[in-house]
C-alpha cells in the first residue's frame, strides 16, 4: 500500500481557502464577534469543578475523530482543555460542519458541561460551539513547534502557539515587571515617566538613534538613558522614584544585546550606593523565591540537561574592582607600564588590546574577559575607576575610584549601582572629559538642574531583559523580548 502523498504549502492554503468558501455560501460567519466567555481554558483545567456549565473560546489545537464524536482540545495563553463533541448533541449540519469546515488552529466558541472521561482526562462535553476565526495558514508541526529560529522570532506568535516553554517565559516575564513595581512601591517608591525623546542624549555613554521633531524643526534622539531627568526629580524634592523604561541605544546586536531594551532606574536621596545594593539583592532575591522556586536557579539546555547552576543565597559576595583584576591578571598589575599590560594580557588570552589603550581601559578588558565573563553567582564589584563611570560620587579615601556596585550575575553586568555625583562643578569637569572622547554634547539644563541643588542621592539600573534571562534561563536576549529587532527580509 502507497503512503499518502503529502500536499505542498499551496495546496493546504488552497484547501482552507475552499473551506472558507464553502461556509461563506452556506451562510456561516467564519470571523465571529462577541462572545462571552466564563473561563479561559487553562485555568478551568487547573480549577476544575465537575458538573458546571461553561463557555469557552480558543484555538483548536488538536483532534480526534472517533465515528459520530470528536475529541478536540482548545487553547490559549492560559493552556488547554479538552472537549468532547458529537453528532448526537449538535445535530447531522453541526456535526458535518465541524468535521468538513473546522481545522486545527481555528478558533472557536463553544458551551457545555464540564466532565471528566474515564481515563481521568478532565473535559468539556459540547453542547453548542460556533466558529470564530478560519485560519488559511496550518499551524506548526505539534511535535516540534517552531525549530527554526529565524521564524521564532520574526513570526512570534507561532512560537507562542506551538511552544509550551516560550508561553511560560513570557507569562513569566510580565509577572516580574508586576512584582518589581510592587517591590519597590511598597517601599514608597513613586513610579514616574521621563521624555524618551530629548534634545541632548545623556545617562550613559553610547551612540543614540537620531530622530526629527517636525513641529520644533530641530533634531531629536531617541533616549540612552532617563538617568539626568531622574535625577532632575530629586532636584525638585521627589525622593524616591523609578521608572521602567524602554531605551534605544545604536549599538551591535548580539545574544545580550537588543538596540531597544527595557531598564529599571531607581533613586533614593539620602541613600548610597551600598544600600542599593542591599535594596537589588533583595528585590532579586525576592522575584526568584516567588517565581522560581529558591534561590537556585538551574539553567537547562533543550534536551532538559542542566548546564549550569547559579545560587543567589545571601549574602552576596562584594569585592573591590582592582582586587578582582589583580586576581586575574596578577598582584603587580597596577604597577606595569602601558605596553607589559598590553603584553600580558595578549598572553593571558585577552584581545582586542591596542597599544593606544589607556591604562584604566586595559584594566577594564581584563576585568570584562577574565572576571565578568568567568562569574556566575552574584558578585558586586565595588569602587570602580572614576574613569568609567562619570555620573559617580568619587570616593573620599582614594580619589582614582568612585563609590559604585557593578553587579554581576550569569557572566555578564546585571545592575549598576552609584552613590549619585551632586556636586555640578565637578560633574562639568567630568562630562566635558567624556563629550570629549564621546564627540558627545553636555546636556546644560542637567547643570543648571545640579546648581539648584541635588540632594546626596544611591541609584540603580537594572537590565530588565538580562534579569530575566538569568531567572528564567534563557541564553538569548531574543527569547525574553517578544519581538527582537532582526534586519528586514531580502525582497
Amino acid at each position: 500500500m502507497q503512503p499518502a502523498p503529502e500536499h505542498t504549502e499551496s495546496e493546504l492554503l488552497q484547501f482552507r481557502r475552499n473551506k472558507l468558501e464553502e461556509m461563506q455560501k452556506r451562510g456561516i460567519a467564519a470571523f465571529g464577534g462577541k462572545f462571552d466567555v466564563t473561563h479561559a481554558p487553562g485555568a478551568l483545567k487547573a480549577d476544575f469543578v465537575e458538573g458546571i456549565d461553561v463557555r469557552v473560546a480558543g484555538r483548536i489545537l488538536s483532534r480526534r475523530q472517533m465515528g459520530k464524536a470528536t475529541f478536540f482540545d482548545i487553547g490559549d495563553i492560559s493552556g488547554r482543555i479538552q472537549c468532547y463533541l458529537s453528532k448526537g448533541d449538535v445535530g447531522d449540519e453541526g456535526y458535518a460542519l465541524f468535521i468538513e469546515q473546522i481545522d486545527i488552529g481555528d478558533f472557536v466558541s463553544l458551551s457545555g458541561q464540564t466532565f471528566v472521561t474515564k481515563k481521568g482526562e478532565r473535559s468539556i462535553h459540547v453542547k453548542e460551539f460556533a466558529p470564530q476565526s478560519k485560519a488559511l495558514r496550518p499551524l506548526p508541526d505539534k511535535w516540534h513547534g517552531v525549530t527554526d529560529r529565524e521564524i521564532k522570532y520574526r513570526q512570534r506568535y507561532l512560537d507562542l502557539i506551538s511552544n509550551d516553554r516560550s508561553r511560560e517565559v513570557f507569562v513569566t516575564r510580565s509577572k516580574m515587571v508586576a512584582e518589581i513595581r510592587n517591590f519597590l512601591q511598597q517601599r514608597d517608591f513613586l513610579e514616574v515617566e521621563t521624555p524618551m525623546m530629548q534634545d541632548v542624549p545623556g545617562g550613559a555613554a553610547a551612540r543614540p538613534f537620531e530622530t526629527h521633531f517636525n513641529a520644533l524643526d530641530q533634531k531629536m534622539y531617541l533616549r540612552i538613558a532617563p538617568e539626568l531627568y531622574l535625577k532632575r526629580l530629586l532636584v525638585g524634592g521627589f525622593t524616591k522614584v523609578f521608572e521602567l523604561n524602554r531605551n534605544f541605544r545604536n549599538e551591535g546586536v548580539s545574544r545580550r544585546h537588543n538596540p531597544e531594551f527595557t531598564m529599571l532606574e531607581a533613586y533614593w536621596a539620602f541613600s548610597d550606593f551600598e544600600q542599593m545594593a542591599d535594596l537589588v539583592e533583595s528585590m532579586v532575591c525576592h522575584l526568584a523565591e516567588k517565581f522560581c522556586g529558591g534561590l537556585v536557579i538551574e539553567h537547562k539546555d533543550e534536551e532538559g540537561n542542566v548546564t549550569k547552576t547559579i545560587d543567589l543565597s545571601r549574602p552576596w559576595k562584594r569585592t573591590p574592582y582592582r582586587d578582582l583584576v589583580k586576581g586575574a591578571a596578577g598582584e603587580d598589575w597596577f604597577a606595569l607600564s602601558k605596553e607589559a599590560k598590553v603584553e600580558r594580557a595578549q598572553s593571558l588570552g585577552v584581545q582586542e588590546i591596542h597599544a593606544g589603550d589607556e591604562h584604566y581601559e586595559l584594566d577594564q578588558k581584563i576585568f570584562e574577559k577574565l572576571v565578568e565573563e568567568k562569574s556566575f553567582n552574584p558578585l558586586f564589584v565595588t569602587h570602580v575607576p572614576k574613569e568609567l563611570v562619570p555620573l559617580a560620587k568619587q570616593n573620599t579615601t582614594d580619589d582614582s575610584v568612585v563609590d559604585v556596585y557593578e553587579l554581576v550575575i550569569n557572566g555578564q553586568e546585571i545592575s549598576p549601582g552609584y552613590s549619585e555625583l551632586n556636586d555640578p562643578i565637578v560633574q562639568r569637569e567630568r562630562l566635558e572629559h567624556q563629550a570629549g572622547e564621546e564627540i558627545q554634547k553636555i546636556d546644560e539644563d542637567f547643570i543648571l538642574a545640579l546648581e539648584h541643588g541635588m540632594p546626596p542621592a544611591g541609584g540603580i539600573g537594572i537590565g530588565i531583559d538580562r534579569l530575566i534571562m538569568m531567572l528564567t534561563g534563557a541564553e538569548s536576549i531574543r527569547d525574553v523580548v517578544l519581538f527582537p529587532q532582526l534586519k528586514r527580509k531580502a525582497d
